[in-house]
């Protein structure tokens, strides 16, 4: 029995404007959807986006730039149900595995409901301060806690389902997500995970006793890191590399995953394994 083939009701562009390569793709875009008679917005950024106003029928995002852009749409976009049609303005990357060439027969095969979407699990994290919720938002690849300052290091409580697992002295700790696994997290000498499990990673940057290892957790437990007193530089806290904000002693930073999952559609030509083999030179020869 065939597919059913999936209704696409209006698409939103998303489209990172200093990716200037991309202004060619975008008129591409345009006329396919004008000649399929397929309603679309536009929307234009020279930064991450902030906000949106989606129109109620849109069911279909096309993202255009780089990893970031796809961070900062996977934002705004997760709680809506909507998928992501990632489209990578150089080649591919480790979320936009979709190349400039490749969109046309992606969108299609979506259409024709035989294009798979990777549900990606997202971060929800909250900030207390004195019994206060003062802060909340959401991640896909990983939130991190850190010194603003040049070589200092941050006192950090770590608590996993309320039990106290350590006081972590180091540059900050990271926590993230299994599509987070290839970013920072990776960077800081944490694990690779597949992209489709249900896990957290919890990695201490730079720890003061070199017995802090990463760590992964289920992707159930929730996470909650107290900002201890004393400190000798100011502590930050960071979503995805784009959302900031300034924490003070005794901010309790609550991490869990979120309700809702980014839809990523998988590229028809390479899967995940195939993208981090590229990406990460896996060759296997002498320039391994």
């Amino acid at each position: 029995m065939a597919n059913q083939k999936r209704e696409i009701k209006r698409v939103v562009v998303l489209a990172n404007q200093r990716k200037m390569e991309g202004q060619e793709i975008i008129e591409e875009i345009k006329t396919y959807l004008e000649k399929r008679q397929i309603p679309f917005d536009l929307n234009l950024t020279f930064a991450s986006f902030k906000e949106i106003t989606l129109h109620r029928d849109t069911n279909l995002a096309i993202c255009l730039g780089g990893d970031g852009t796809v961070l900062s749409c996977a934002r705004l976009l997760h709680a809506h149900g909507i998928p992501m049609l990632a489209v990578n303005f150089g080649t591919f990357g480790f979320i936009t595995e979709i190349c400039k060439s490749e969109w046309r027969e992606a969108f299609e095969l979506y259409e024709a409901n035989q294009a798979p979407v990777s549900r990606r699990l997202m971060l929800r994290v909250s900030v207390t301060r004195k019994g206060e919720k003062v802060f909340l938002d959401h991640g896909l690849n990983e939130t991190t806690l850190s010194a603003t300052g040049i070589s200092k290091m941050v006192l950090l409580d770590l608590f996993i389902n309320s039990t106290h697992t350590g006081k972590i002295r180091s540059d900050g700790i990271i926590v993230a997500t299994p599509t987070g696994s290839t970013a920072y997290s990776l960077a800081a000498g944490g694990p690779i995970l597949d992209v489709n499990l249900d896990a957290l990673i919890i990695n201490p940057v730079c720890p003061f006793t070199l017995s802090n290892r990463p760590l992964v957790v289920d992707g159930e437990d929730v996470v909650m890191i107290r900002v201890g007193e004393r400190q000798k530089t100011q502590v930050s806290l960071t979503i995805d590399g784009q959302v900031h904000f300034a924490l003070e002693e005794g901010d309790e930073v609550t991490i869990e995953k979120a309700r809702s999952k980014a839809l990523i559609i998988a590229s028809p030509q390479r899967n995940y394994y195939e993208v981090i083999r590229d990406k990460l030179n896996w060759s296997g020869g002498m320039h391994a």
